[in-house]
């Protein structure tokens, strides 16, 4: 069974504290030159994460992702008009 997931933004000060940040979830990504990081927890333990992050001196702020929330089965709204030639003309 798949863990439900959700990405967390991490805005830190200074970037020799990533390596401190592992501890809270999965790091898929860090950027050193805007210092924040994404970091992937269950969706159960979210909130007590966040909580935490926070309460670090080096985490400036902290935001969820949305992508769990987003829909992404797309329709189309309308169904293709499939033309049809008359190949007889001209002859």
């Amino acid at each position: 069974m798949q863990q439900k997931r959700q990405g967390l933004i991490v805005w830190y000060q200074h970037k020799k504290n990533i390596k401190k940040l592992m501890r809270f979830g999965h790091v898929l990504y860090t950027s050193k030159r805007q210092k924040y990081a994404v970091l992937y927890v269950d969706q159960e333990d979210i909130e007590e994460v966040e909580e935490r992050l926070l309460r670090l001196p080096f985490i400036s702020r902290v935001d969820r992702s949305k992508k769990p929330f987003i829909r992404v089965d797309y329709e189309k709204k309308e169904p293709e008009v499939i033309k049809e030639y008359d190949y007889n003309v001209g002859i």
